[in-house]
């Protein structure tokens, strides 16, 4: 007896350590989630390709998987742009709505940042980059939140465990749900 409830309290000892380890599995790093970046409403052809690009770099910076808009993906991105001006003051706003596997919208995301240029298709590389800067890091906290969160009780799993023979039974192990 005393051998099994040294192999119990080693066991356990061991399961907290292990569970310790994998507290930074679940940081706040949107690492692993596929995203795919669908599309970019609102700017002429050569300004959504180098914002593409932008946002790329971005999302390597901030560890964002971000895929191809034909790759499977658990969230997908759409993105629209416009210029307008405020206060003498042109301005581009952004907005960036996330949608699930399930194509519901998840998160809408939106700004907007001085730009010293009367239209979108004046954008240069420095705007561009701040503008992907900005939305990628809305997004990856975006991302991050979504990774922390616990599973609905619809997507756990019904465990089961084995519970060990009493001193009284015989060598039958009895199984409860939990």
């Amino acid at each position: 007896m005393a051998g099994m409830t040294l192999a119990r309290r080693t066991a356990a000892i061991m399961l907290t350590a292990a569970l310790a380890a994998c507290q930074g599995t679940f940081s706040a790093s949107p690492e692993g989630i596929p995203v795919a970046l669908e599309s970019i409403d609102g700017a002429p052809a050569p300004i959504r390709t180098a914002l593409a690009e932008e946002l790329a770099t971005a999302a390597t910076d901030r560890k964002v998987d971000l895929v191809g808009a034909s790759a499977e993906a658990r969230y997908r991105v759409r993105g629209y742009l416009s210029t307008a001006r405020e206060g003498g003051e042109t301005k581009v706003a952004y907005v960036w709505d996330v949608f699930d596997s399930q194509k519901r919208r998840a998160k809408r995301l939106e700004g907007s940042s001085p730009a010293p240029v009367a239209s979108i298709s004046s954008l240069d590389k420095q705007a561009l980059a701040r503008l992907a800067q900005a939305s990628m890091g809305e997004i990856a906290d975006f991302l991050s939140a979504a990774k922390s969160e616990t599973p609905s009780a619809a997507e756990t799993p019904i465990q089961t465990a084995e519970v060990q023979p009493t001193e009284t039974s015989d060598d039958e192990n009895q199984v409860a749900m939990q």
